[in-house]
């Protein structure tokens, strides 16, 4: 009736493994007598000489790099030291001195604003102390017992001082 089938999960993981295995045998094999009739030899002296070619040109890159990095000044204006291992460990410091600096330059402007409102202010007071010394002049000029006394006459009244004293009202 039924046919008794064996069932293996791994089977096809199997069949492929030994694919892969007899596919590298066949590759090793043919190099091996590639190499043995000396046609492999031209393949690995041009190979070597590639990675010849390609260590030379890395080094050149790392030259010119090394050449490029090697002015501080350089790295520093054109932005390439915020990328060094011993400078990105203290982002928060320049940061921290970066705040300061713009803390201090606002701190600057700020006094030397109120330097120049104090300045101005103390040109008005200078002024405005000024005019009020001629002021001063002035009433005493008009108000001295001698202008009193002349500005009476010219109205025709005389100054006297009373004769009796005068009363304290309670």
């Amino acid at each position: 009736m039924y046919k008794d089938t064996d069932f293996n999960p791994d089977r096809e993981r199997e069949e492929q493994l030994a694919a892969e295995r007899e596919a590298l045998a066949r590759t090793i094999r043919r190099e091996v007598l590639r190499v043995n009739r000396g046609e492999a030899e031209e393949d690995i002296r041009a190979d070597l000489e590639q990675m010849e070619a390609e260590r030379a040109e890395r080094e050149a890159e790392e030259e010119q790099a090394r050449e490029r990095n090697a002015s501080i000044w350089r790295q520093f204006f054109s932005g390439r030291i915020l990328v060094h291992d011993m400078v990105r460990g203290s982002y928060r410091y320049v940061a921290i001195i970066v705040a300061m600096f713009f803390a201090s330059i606002v701190v600057l402007f700020w006094a030397l604003r109120l330097d120049i409102r104090y300045a101005r202010l103390s040109d008005e007071v200078q002024l405005l102390h000024e005019r009020s010394i001629r002021m001063q002049e002035q009433r005493y000029l008009r108000s001295s017992h001698s202008a009193i006394v002349e500005s009476l006459r010219e109205r025709g009244l005389d100054l006297y001082d009373p004769l009796r004293p005068s009363e304290v009202i309670e």
